[in-house]
């Protein structure tokens, strides 16, 4: 080869390497791409992991590894993955590809016709893969191993449709009876594999079935097929491969229970064949030595308050150690006049200023008021049976797993009407209830705040929000006690700026025989005996440093607190530094690791010191890791997004300012990657309230469904500046200005803000906060706000149609920040509401506001949009057809940050308008025509 030629060759392959090696902006095709990690699982005995990488857009892909590190398999197409107890065996679901499944449907093809799922059976020991095709549903014991069940699809048949001539000498055979059909209503087909040896049973005309958790049990209910298999309710001993018949009915079964150790077995019946209104419902009862499950309680059997009948909808389950059933009861269910025509029917709601919820209310939580029942308990020694729960006491709270003889009993009943305008912390009456006896005790009245029973059942304990304080009800001396009345520093949310009663930090929980409650502060954590003798310890001391410590639970099922050894959780307010600390009996604080990212709470697993959790800063992904209780040797296991060293991140600071009001604000500052300090960028804010506690949050290239991406906008050449915003009450709009405006100005002063290009978006609080400000200021050269609350004054005596409340309690009480009615502070309505002011707005203005919007009446959009489009501002609103809040469908998240990316390009970059802003898309070509093309100038 000529020498000049090998020289240009090897500049041309030196230019090449560089080209592929440099960073690119973020786009939204990227968001397709982008991984996310779900279902992340450990092994019960500490060797395997699990995890699930979901993209933004198709399939799942599975991945297993030994905790070491090493990778064992990865399985596309499926999901819902769990190890078995004894950590052999990965069980998963197989999916039908996804473009395969569109593309037949995209063919009109019917649902029962596309491909079903298969059953994924991986043997971590042989690394050998079993799949089975069509299975509907599996389940896999909690607590044992050895076998699992699943249901089958039914299996297809295609129709033989050649042509076949008569042959005049064949015999006729008989018809054969056709067989049951599988399907929703006559059940599936069950299977009970062994894994070990690959043995199989199955059990016909299935609906529903269950495993004990830990003893080697399966019931089910079968539709039945003949005279050997009866419908009814049966049970399968897993070892002996032997069926017991708990009931041999046709009728309707609910509720399958089996105790914890496989022993005992309950289920609700009806086996009334007529069609009356109130249905006879049974509590059926089994254990060893009956020939058949037993009728303990329906409208006739079983103590219960006078006409009252078992609940098929209560939750039906044992206590964990057998001793006791816990079902449902109720009294009998409204019923309809069935003699009267539907013309004849009066469909009026009759609204009484006496009502304790309105009717919006009512009408949502009508399906539940409907299903409502009443905690009751028999004893399964003595078939005692004892109601706990009332129609004046509907909330009951077991301690010690339904092991212990004392329970809570809570009801705001008396005080539901107060929910409208005062909102959080509600009014409660609390309970002491014997179990044994149904017996109940009144232990304290109108307490404002929520409370609970102790891990052992010896105590009651509630926070009172009045003042403040933590106290305690010892059920045996019948004493109360506030108990957190000697600690020096406040249980109340130190940073509360609601015109509310602040809420308090909540608890670390129990120790062992109750002998301590552990109590948060702002920072640390309290020893506290609960019958107030000995003084209160702090056990951590974090607030000199202003670090927050936090009791991290490594094993879900215990009940109390052994603290010879436990975990805590550790976040310093003013380094943002996170971490992992150990404390020995109570005394010894140790740091065990501590950096700047922030950490997720471990899980352990079962059997074994081993972990899994992850960390995570701007630049750094949550990848699953690994370690033993030490924290000193960290093992990442997964490498979701390798394509994150390909784009540009840029990189985020906290950043400080002092407000119009004279307080010291912090906020969060992303930058460019590559800053120039010497260049003018544009730059968007976002806010909500608080934000800076954000600072070592990965954001990765996902599409947020509200607010903007700051990661994806730093990406893209902006500035984001995110700022902290403290409120006084009555003036939630200037408190925003103030806080916001001059942090914003002094960025302009340093010199690498482009004054004229400053963007400001937010939705719902933050959406309201951008509205008033574009009424006062002409600082955003663009505005996005999204679900905002326009006029205070109708919003003021809307509805929150997610649950039926009246909004009141948002403006007198809690985060719109009025601090009372309409009637004290009109002014302060008007003041606040933007659309008194919307000839002002000189600001160019996207709008998001769904139609089903449950939160924020999407009519505060409306009434803001059709002012603006009245004084011919430039605006524009999405509106996401039968969408709540937010946009949730993946197509309307993407389409949403497409579409604000495009405004805000428009506006602080200079680039052209796309064809949705300029022309518009009419109704006649709404999901045909997006409108994305940028407009010819």
């Amino acid at each position: 080869m000529h020498y000049k030629n090998l020289l240009s060759l090897i500049f041309l392959l030196l230019i090449s390497g560089i080209t592929f090696s440099q960073k690119r902006p973020m786009n939204h095709d990227d968001f397709d791409t982008w991984n996310r990690l779900r279902g992340e699982q450990i092994a019960a005995n500490g060797k395997y992991v699990l995890y699930h990488l979901k993209p933004g857009k198709g399939d799942v892909t599975l991945k297993i590894a030994e905790t070491g590190g090493k990778e064992i398999a990865s399985f596309s197409r499926s999901e819902s993955a769990r190890f078995t107890w004894d950590s052999k065996y990965v069980i998963f679901t197989i999916k039908p590809a996804l473009d395969s499944l569109n593309d037949l449907k995209r063919k009109k093809v019917k649902e029962k016709k596309l491909p079903k799922d298969s059953l994924g059976i991986y043997n971590l020991q042989t690394k050998t893969l079993w799949k089975i095709p069509r299975v509907k549903n599996v389940k896999v014991p909690e607590k044992w191993s050895s076998h699992i069940a699943y249901k089958l699809e039914e299996k297809r048949i295609e129709k033989d449709t050649t042509k076949h001539s008569n042959d005049s000498t064949k015999v006729k055979k008989p018809k054969k009876k056709k067989e049951k059909k599988v399907s929703k209503e006559n059940g599936y087909h069950l299977v009970v594999r062994n894994l070990e040896d690959g043995t199989q049973d199955t059990l016909k005309y299935v609906l529903d079935y269950l495993f004990a958790e830990k003893g080697k049990a399966l019931l089910y209910h079968t539709t039945g097929i003949d005279s050997v298999l009866l419908p009814g309710v049966y049970y399968y001993d897993v070892t002996e491969k032997s069926t017991v018949p708990m009931t041999r009915s046709k009728g309707k079964y609910k509720q399958l229970a089996l105790s914890e150790d496989g022993k005992q077995v309950a289920f609700l019946s009806d086996l009334d064949t007529t069609k009356a209104l109130v249905r006879n419902v049974e509590l059926r009862y089994w254990k060893p030595g009956m020939d058949s499950a037993r009728v303990k309680a329906n409208n006739d059997v079983g103590e219960k308050p006078d006409g009252w009948v078992v609940n098929k909808h209560g939750n039906l389950y044992f206590s964990d150690n057998g001793s006791r059933l816990f079902f449902g009861t109720s009294p009998p269910p409204v019923v309809k006049d069935t003699t009267l025509l539907p013309e004849e029917i009066v469909n009026v709601e009759i609204w009484n200023y006496q009502d304790s919820r309105l009717h919006t209310q009512q009408n949502v939580e009508l399906e539940d008021d409907q299903k409502r029942s009443y905690t009751a308990v028999m004893n399964t020694s003595t078939n005692a049976i004892h109601q706990l729960g009332l129609n004046t006491l509907p909330e009951v709270r077991l301690a010690d797993d339904g092991n212990a003889d004392h329970a809570m009993g809570i009801s705001n009943l008396p005080y539901q009407k107060y929910i409208s305008w005062e909102g959080w912390p509600r009014h409660n009456d609390f309970y002491y209830i014997n179990v044994n006896s149904g017996e109940h005790k009144l232990v304290a009245q109108d307490v404002r705040g929520n409370g609970n029973i102790s891990a052992s059942g010896k105590y009651l304990y509630w926070y009172n929000a009045v003042d403040s304080t933590w106290y305690t009800y010892n059920h045996q001396s019948g004493k109360t006690n506030p108990v957190s009345s000697r600690i020096p520093t406040s249980m109340a949310n130190e940073l509360n700026d609601n015109p509310n009663l602040p809420s308090s930090y909540g608890i670390a929980g129990w120790t062992v025989d109750d002998t301590y409650i552990l109590i948060y502060d702002r920072y640390d954590i309290w020893q506290v005996d609960p019958e107030n003798n000995a003084a209160p310890v702090n056990l951590t001391k974090g607030r000199t440093n202003r670090t927050r410590f936090r009791y991290l639970d490594l094993d879900l099922e215990n009940r109390a607190i052994d603290y010879k050894k436990i975990l805590l959780s550790a976040f310093n307010e003013t380094t943002r530094e996170e971490g992992y600390y150990e404390l020995r009996s109570g005394k010894n604080l140790k740091s065990l690791v501590y950096s700047k990212h922030r950490y997720s709470r471990p899980v352990k697993a079962e059997n074994a010191d081993v972990v899994f959790f992850n960390k995570q800063h701007h630049e750094l992904f949550p990848d699953m890791l690994t370690s033993n209780l030490t924290f000193k040797k960290i093992t990442r296991i997964s490498e979701a997004n390798p394509q994150q060293k390909d784009l540009l991140f840029g990189s985020v600071e906290v950043y400080k300012w002092t407000s119009l009001d004279g307080i010291e604000l912090e906020g969060l500052l992303y930058k460019p990657e590559n800053f120039d300090p010497a260049r003018k960028y544009p730059m968007i804010t976002y806010f909500y309230e608080r934000n800076s506690h954000q600072l070592n949050r990965h954001w990765g290239a996902v599409p947020i469904r509200s607010i903007i991406n700051p990661t994806f906008y730093a990406s893209r050449g902006y500035v984001v500046f995110v700022p902290d915003i403290v409120y006084r009450t009555g003036y939630p709009g200037e408190s925003c200005y103030n806080a916001v405006i001059p942090g914003v100005t002094q960025l302009i002063s340093e010199g690498f803000v482009d004054k004229d290009n400053i963007g400001v978006q937010g939705h719902s609080w933050g959406g309201y906060q951008i509205a008033y400000l574009v009424t006062k200021t002409n600082i955003f050269a663009a505005a996005e706000a999204g679900a905002p609350v326009s006029n205070m004054i109708s919003a003021y005596g809307g509805i929150r149609w997610w649950t039926g409340l009246s909004r009141m309690f948002q403006y007198e009480h809690t985060q719109s920040r009025i601090g009372g009615t309409l009637w004290e502070y009109p002014l302060r309505y008007i003041e606040n509401s933007p659309i008194f002011f919307v000839d002002k707005i000189q600001t160019p203005l996207l709008l998001m506001h769904n139609d089903a919007d449950g939160h924020v009446p999407w009519y505060q959009g409306i009434e803001f949009y059709v002012s603006l489009r009245r004084l011919n501002k430039p605006s524009w609103m999405l509106n996401y057809n039968e969408e709540p809040h937010w946009p949730t469908k993946w197509q309307n998240i993407r389409d949403f940050n497409i579409r604000m990316q495009q405004f805000f390009d428009h506006y602080l970059k200079d680039e052209p308008m796309p064809k949705w802003m300029g022309e518009g898309v009419p109704a006649i070509q709404k999901g045909i025509d997006k409108g994305y093309e940028y407009m010819r100038e």
